[in-house]
């Protein structure tokens, strides 16, 4: 039976070009959805828009996108309803609930007098859904958001 050589099936399989049309761009696990964030925040969706941040936050993009990032995530924070932050917080996994948590820390690290209070309103529904383990993971975490 004839088997083929290894360079005989590479040079076949190098001619091929299906690997052209694969959208690189969408299989970026960084890849920045500002479309879909504009939609939900428009809409008046702030939990789902959180949640679309959170799930693919811009841990290593560049400086600019996450500070677009950033401005958004602040946005949506300062405007949410105080009685609606620990009900969208209970839909948000723990991976996400860490997210969050950083957002927090860089806002108060970058606090502006009307960001201070919902931001610690922010925190303390965060730690009791995510635990006194959130804020060590998001302290030891290398990835910054």
């Amino acid at each position: 039976a004839y088997h083929p050589s290894y360079t005989e099936v590479m040079s076949k399989n190098t001619l091929s070009a299906q690997f052209r049309r694969v959208d690189v761009d969408a299989l970026d696990e960084d890849n920045f959805k500002e479309t879909d964030i504009e939609s939900s925040t428009s809409g008046g969706n702030k939990a789902e828009a959180l949640k679309i941040i959170l799930q693919n936050p811009p841990l290593s993009n560049s400086k600019e996108v996450k500070n677009q990032t950033f401005t958004a995530v602040l946005k949506i924070l300062t405007s949410h309803r105080t009685a609606d932050i620990e009900k969208s917080i209970q839909g948000l996994s723990e991976q996400e609930v860490d997210t969050l948590v950083k957002f927090i820390y860089r806002g108060f690290a970058e606090a502006k007098d009307s960001s201070c209070g919902p931001l610690l309103a922010w925190h303390e529904k965060a730690v009791a859904v995510g635990g006194l383990g959130s804020i060590i993971r998001v302290l030891t975490s290398l990835k910054t958001v």
